[in-house]
């Protein structure tokens, strides 16, 4: 695969002051004071060289008919039987999930804009593909358990982004993927957030009029519901486990399954607000987790997907929920700061800049048994502010110190709490 070239590079280059590594001890005062200086409009460079950086080479290569040509398949084992029938479903619904709000934004005359057309335009060409029997990147939906996982992925993207994801492509294409989404039925998974992703793929059946399993439906919200274990967390099943799933998964996914339902009558107006409430707390616990440096704990299962950690924050403040005390800006501030330590470098990407094993750099001993290359791009998930328009404040607003940065400083501090929802 050639070299990948990001257009915007040259723009960021101009916007963004010179990062300092952390590493660099004499320097670290420096470095927080010009992590919460930079403007709105440098950070949103930024975000999107960043993301573009990350999501180009699926895209691309799925619009081009060679993703499984081009795409490495890399495990910890080094074993890729099985997974070369998975990881390539796993990359294009990961990678869209986290895309879909920028793309949802109308088209302008700016340099991002027209990245943003050009990414949107290859993402139908691929979609298109993606389930072309004729195709060479036509996606596995019918072997192995994983597609079940996946396939919701891209079901949340559609969710996301309906209006520039699901409704320009053609009807023959729209009811391959229905087809595709219902032929999943004849496997099971795991009896954890996997539920998930049968009820939000059956709920987006049910919003599009086709035939949807009902007792799916009614497992997964009910399921959930129970596993919840208060002061925003849930249960990943029956036994918790300290992890990042509830924001890889949990609440967002709950979220989105309600919302769909809702308008069918098969949830109720409480149950969304309640299960909304419960992602805002745990999105003030996202925050929290965000280091003075811009840094944050690698702890639990599938910490290769880096940034997904923060889907929970960065859903909640797409949707402009942010509790009182959390100003966007700050939120703004932390990742940005989050997402130079993490993507800025070449140590997260090969030689043709796809995403390795690893939490930061190549570190393939601490992926799990089921990771591929494909699991790597949820990673994206961190980026769904970017579906806020330039113009918001999130993106406007003065910069603002994240809390971890005001504690350790010995600043005024929002005292935390406990939640009884």
């Amino acid at each position: 695969m050639k070299q990948i070239v990001y257009p915007l590079l040259l723009l960021v280059t101009l916007l963004v002051t010179p990062f300092v590594p952390t590493q660099a001890k004499n320097k670290k005062n420096h470095v927080r004071q010009e992590q919460v200086q930079s403007t709105g409009a440098q950070d949103r460079a930024v975000w999107v060289q960043l993301l573009w950086k990350i999501s180009y080479p699926v895209i691309h290569n799925l619009a081009e008919g060679t993703l499984h040509q081009n795409m490495p398949v890399e495990t910890a084992s080094g074993e890729t039987a099985g997974f070369k029938d998975m990881t390539h479903l796993e990359a294009v619904g990961r990678t869209l999930a986290g895309v879909a709000p920028w793309l949802a934004l109308p088209d302008d005359d700016t340099e991002e804009g027209k990245l943003r057309k050009q990414l949107r335009e290859e993402t139908l060409k691929g979609l298109k593909n993606a389930v072309d029997p004729a195709s060479p990147d036509r996606l596995n939906f019918t072997k192995h358990a994983q597609p079940i996982v996946d396939a919701a992925y891209l079901v949340h993207a559609f969710l996301r982004a309906p209006k520039a994801l699901w409704e320009p492509l053609d009807e023959v294409t729209k009811q391959r993927y229905i087809e595709s989404f219902q032929a999943l039925r004849d496997r099971t998974g795991a009896y954890n957030n996997w539920l998930l992703f049968t009820g939000l793929t059956e709920a987006f059946l049910l919003q599009q009029g086709a035939q949807f399993d009902q007792f799916r439906v009614r497992v997964s919200k009910n399921k959930v519901k129970e596993w919840y274990v208060g002061d925003g967390w849930y249960s990943d099943g029956p036994k918790f486990s300290m992890d990042n799933y509830n924001a890889y998964v949990m609440h967002s996914m709950m979220v989105a399954m309600l919302e769909t339902l809702l308008p069918k009558r098969w949830a109720s107006q409480q149950e969304l607000d309640e299960a909304l409430r419960r992602m805002v707390r745990h999105s003030e616990f996202c925050e929290r987790m965000i280091g003075p440096d811009g840094t944050y704990p690698a702890f639990g299962r599938s910490v290769t997907y880096r940034t997904a950690a923060f889907q929970s924050l960065a859903d909640v403040a797409l949707r402009k929920l942010l509790p009182s005390h959390i100003q966007p800006a700050q939120v703004r501030c932390a990742l940005t700061a989050v997402h130079r330590h993490m993507y800025e470098g070449s140590q997260n990407f090969d030689k043709d800049g796809w995403l390795v094993l690893g939490f930061n750099g190549h570190q393939p001993e601490c992926a799990d048994v089921y990771t591929s290359t494909g699991s790597l791009y949820m990673a994206t998930l961190s980026f769904l502010p970017l579906g806020l328009p330039a113009d918001d404040p999130f993106w406007t607003d003065a910069p603002a110190e994240w809390t971890t940065l005001k504690a350790w400083k010995g600043e005024p501090l929002h005292k935390d709490y406990k939640v009884e929802y």
